[in-house]
């Protein structure tokens, strides 16, 4: 009998492609969402229409507010996938409270509700490059095609030092390391999958968070960009099915992962710097896209790129989907929904 997921945000970007990905694999799952994010029940009418309404369970709940409700989901999960979030550095700025409840006391309350579960299911978490900090002390170059680490040519290890960098940051460590804590002391089954940049369909990428499908949408309902720095800013980019694909990964080889901490993203060979793919973008709808620049926002790394060797030699997973074949499926997606887009933009 195929194991019963339970996907928490997964109304979200992460969660209904990963939702998606499993139900193609006839797995069984439940998504836990409160629906605060713009778009998130847009996502639920899609996967309902691509997989069939009795394909999956929607459960609507808080992670920080509705314990009850989500130790109930709990108790008949094989797996849970952590991805309930509040997702933008600068609203962790203006909201920093909130920030914490969400990120650190909502992970706390996942955490619970698996160590109280007669299961002991396996907990992924979606932490994040932000746990890196600035990379103040890394040297950086200028190359043609955007920033670039002087010395670290395949990307940042998962053994580097972590430097919790704006609110967002301590938020998303703090649960990162609640997370790998869990399974040294209470020996529960958990990984830790330190993300950098996603991207694909079903992704109502805001000015704040998502800039991939940011600049997408942007482009498709012709709404100038605001570029924050000089656009040099680099990151090695990940497309969704490929992330999806990695959970799967884990949860057939829980033992394996269980206890550990991965870096994920695109790696050294998917690393595309901002006006790069504003110049991409360009090319693929032939038309030019209006940008401005503004002061750089706090924590924002000039380069980061994933080492990828250790999820790689650990599962033998490496991205498959080239950037150029990704942003051709989220560019026909955001086209289709041309209409809700605008709306959703304003």
């Amino acid at each position: 009998m195929n194991k019963h997921i339970l996907i928490t945000g997964g109304a979200g970007f992460i969660g209904i492609n990963t939702a998606h990905y499993l139900l193609s694999k006839n797995y069984k799952v439940t998504l836990f969402d409160n629906l605060s994010r713009k778009g998130s029940g847009e996502n639920l009418k899609w996967l309902k229409k691509t997989r069939g309404a009795a394909g999956f369970t929607f459960v609507r709940g808080d992670v920080v507010t509705d314990r009850k409700k989500l130790e109930k989901c709990a108790v008949h999960a094989d797996v849970i996938i952590h991805l309930a979030a509040q997702v933008a550095v600068t609203t962790s700025v203006q909201d920093p409270y909130q920030d914490f409840l969400v990120n650190s006391q909502g992970t706390l309350h996942v955490l619970e509700a698996a160590r109280t579960s007669s299961k002991r299911p396996l907990v992924i978490y979606a932490s994040t490059n932000k746990v890196y900090g600035n990379m103040d002390h890394a040297q950086v170059i200028l190359t043609d095609d955007g920033y670039r680490y002087k010395e670290y040519a395949s990307g940042i290890a998962e053994h580097h030092n972590i430097d919790f960098h704006s609110p967002y940051g301590c938020s998303k460590g703090s649960a990162d390391q609640y997370v790998h804590d869990y399974a040294r002391i209470y020996g529960l089954p958990t990984v830790v999958f330190r993300q950098s940049c996603m991207y694909g369909p079903n992704q109502f990428g805001v000015e704040d968070q998502g800039w991939v499908a940011w600049f997408v949408i942007s482009g498709i309902v012709n709404r100038p960009i605001i570029i924050y720095g000089d656009g040099h800013q680099t990151r090695d980019v990940l497309h969704v099915e490929d992330l999806a694909r990695l959970y799967e990964m884990a949860i057939r080889n829980p033992q394996k992962v269980s206890g550990n901490i991965y870096n994920v993203g695109g790696g050294a060979g998917q690393v595309f710097s901002v006006l790069g793919t504003i110049g991409k973008l360009e090319n693929m709808l032939g038309k030019k896209i209006p940008y401005s620049f503004s002061q750089w926002r706090p924590g924002d790394q000039k380069v980061y790129i994933s080492d990828i060797a250790k999820v790689k030699k650990d599962l033998g997973w490496e991205p498959k989907i080239s950037f150029d074949k990704g942003l051709k499926t989220l560019i026909s997606w955001a086209q289709s929904e041309q209409k809700l887009l605008k709306r959703l933009v304003g």
